[in-house]
């Protein structure tokens, strides 16, 4: 199975990006791909930018990446209680070349934070949202107080009742 993580921010120390990666490494068997959105910088998104420049290559490199795996799993940094403009920009983008961005994959939605709200309304957007670009949302989860939660240095998620919930679900994907 090949199994795509991301977290869905451009920050270079993400904890998003932490978190997808260790959830994705709870797949058995599975060979795991953890992108870094730095890697897929665009222009912000416009109609007139669309029309001066067309479809960027780095939106056609990101969807084919999506089309390439098995399930998705992404971990949904918050600002001010929505998408980042990261994510959402290279999101806009790609589905310009195929609005439905997610084509019948499994995802595995994630989000955290290092407050205690673990990005939970933007984690609900996502949940709400993605089945209508096609994704098939297996579960979600919001781990809360990243710092208090999750070992960096091993990088592990260490709330048991947490990691138990991530494995559940995890098994489910």
């Amino acid at each position: 199975m090949n199994v795509l993580a991301f977290g869905a921010s451009n920050s270079k120390t993400s904890i998003n990006k932490q978190l997808a990666s260790y959830a994705a490494s709870l797949v058995e068997d599975a060979e795991v791909t953890t992108l870094d959105l730095n890697d897929f910088e665009l222009p912000m998104y416009s109609t007139d930018v669309e029309a001066d420049i067309g479809q960027p290559q780095a939106a056609k490199d990101f969807l084919a990446r999506i089309q390439a795996a098995d399930l998705l799993v992404i971990s949904f940094a918050e600002h001010n209680g929505s998408y980042t403009a990261a994510y959402k920009n290279l999101f806009d983008w790609t589905s310009r070349i195929q609005q439905k961005v997610f084509d019948g994959k499994r995802a595995v939605l994630l989000a955290t934070s290092p407050g205690p709200g673990g990005a939970q309304t933007v984690l609900a957007a996502a949940t709400g949202s993605m089945p209508f670009f096609g994704a098939e949302v297996v579960g979600s989860l919001s781990v809360p107080s990243f710092y208090d939660n999750f070992d960096g240095e091993a990088l592990v998620l260490t709330e048991e009742s947490l990691n138990a919930d991530l494995k559940g679900l995890m098994a489910k994907a």
